[in-house]
C-alpha cells in the first residue's frame, strides 16, 4: 500500500492497539513466542533480540462489507480487508493491532472481491469518503458500520486462549488497555499528536505524520505508544494508594517484586518506532511528561525495596 497522502495512498488510516499482560506466571521463551504468533502456516514469525526481545506475527486479513463510522451520520458503503497482527515484547506483554487504509474516493459501485483483494489493507468507499469519517471513527463504532476493534479483540482472545503455552496465572492482575488512532498526511513534514485517556482503559490517538508514512509503520507507532502507555498505567495503578509503613513486609513484596521482575525493564520508548516518527514521542514527553513519570515510579520501586532491606538488616542483627 503506498503512504499516507502519495497519489495513489490512503488519505485516512485507521486503527486499534489492544495491550495486556500475557497470561502466564512466567515470561516465554522465544520458542513459545514464534508459536503462540504463527497465525499463518505460510508465513513465519518475525523475531528481534535487540534492544529487547520482541516478536511479530505474520499480517492477517479480514474482509469487510459495512459502513464507515462517520460523525455526520451519512451512510457510506465501503468494502476491502482489514489488516491485523500480533506482537510479544520480552515475551510478556501482548498486543494485537488492527487497521486500514482509506483513499479519498473508491469505484462508484460495488466490485468482485477480487478487485479489493490485491489491495491488502484498504478499505474503499463506495463514492467518496464522507466528511469527518477520522472524527466518527474515534467517537465509536455503531451497529453495523467498521469495527476494527471487534477484529483486533478476536485475535487477542484467539491467542490468550492457547492453553498449550499458557497457564493462565499471571504473576500480577492488571487491566487491559485499547488505544484507538487515525492518522491523516501532515502539512510539510512536521508532524502531530494529540493523544486523550478516556474511561474504561480507552486512549484516542489523533495523528498527522509526514506525506509517504507507511500505514504500517503507524500502526507500529501507536502499538508503542500503547506499550508504554500500558506499562505506565500499570505501575502507577499498583503504587497508588501504597503507603509506607502501612502494610506488612509480605504484602509490600507482593506489589513491588513483580514490577521489577515482569515490567520495569520494558521501558524502551521508540525502540522500534520509525526514526521519521521519533518526534511523535518527543512531542508526547514533551506534552505529558510520560518519560519523567515513569523515571519517579520506578525509583520509587528501587527506594521502597531498599529501604525494605535496610529495615530488615536492623532487626536481625548479625552477631556480635
Amino acid at each position: 500500500m503506498d503512504g499516507l497522502g502519495d497519489p495513489a495512498g490512503p488519505v485516512l488510516v485507521c486503527g486499534e492497539v489492544r495491550t495486556c499482560l500475557l497470561s502466564t506466571r512466567d515470561a516465554v521463551d522465544e520458542r513459545v513466542a514464534a508459536a503462540l504468533l504463527r497465525l499463518r502456516a505460510d508465513d513465519s514469525v518475525r523475531v528481534s533480540r535487540h534492544p529487547n526481545r520482541h516478536a511479530v506475527s505474520p499480517d492477517v486479513l479480514t474482509g469487510v462489507d459495512c459502513r464507515l463510522p462517520t460523525a455526520t451520520g451519512v451512510r457510506t458503503r465501503a468494502v476491502g480487508t482489514v489488516t491485523a497482527r500480533a506482537t510479544l515484547t520480552e515475551g510478556r506483554v501482548l498486543q494485537s493491532t488492527a487497521y486500514f487504509g482509506a483513499p479519498a474516493a473508491g469505484p462508484d459501485r460495488r466490485r468482485p472481491w477480487g478487485y479489493y483483494l490485491v489491495r491488502p489493507g484498504s478499505v474503499l468507499p463506495v463514492g467518496s469518503l464522507p466528511g469527518k469519517a477520522a472524527e466518527g471513527f474515534l467517537a465509536g463504532v455503531r451497529p453495523g458500520e467498521l469495527d476494527v476493534g471487534a477484529v483486533a479483540g478476536g485475535l487477542l482472545a484467539r491467542i490468550s486462549r492457547n492453553h498449550r503455552f499458557l497457564d493462565h496465572d499471571p504473576p500480577l492482575t492488571t487491566a487491559d488497555t485499547v488505544l484507538r488512532w487515525t492518522a491523516e498526511a501532515a502539512d510539510g513534514q512536521r508532524t502531530a499528536l494529540r493523544f486523550t485517556k478516556a474511561e474504561a482503559g480507552l486512549r484516542v490517538v489523533e495523528l498527522r505524520l509526514p506525506r509517504g508514512t507507511a500505514p504500517a509503520a503507524a500502526a507500529g507507532l501507536c502499538e508503542d505508544l500503547a506499550l508504554h502507555d500500558w506499562l505506565l498505567t500499570t505501575v502507577a495503578d499498583k503504587l497508588d494508594g501504597l503507603r509506607a509503613g502501612s502494610q506488612d513486609e509480605r504484602t509490600l513484596l507482593r506489589t513491588l517484586r513483580p514490577l521489577v521482575d515482569h515490567l520495569l525493564h520494558l521501558w524502551m520508548p521508540r525502540a522500534r518506532t520509525e526514526r521519521a516518527l521519533h518526534p511523535v514521542w518527543e512531542e508526547l514527553d514533551e506534552n505529558s511528561g510520560y518519560s519523567r513519570q515513569w523515571n519517579a515510579l520506578a525509583q520509587r520501586v528501587r527506594d521502597q525495596l531498599a529501604l525494605r532491606a535496610i529495615v530488615l538488616r536492623i532487626q536481625v542483627p548479625g552477631p556480635p
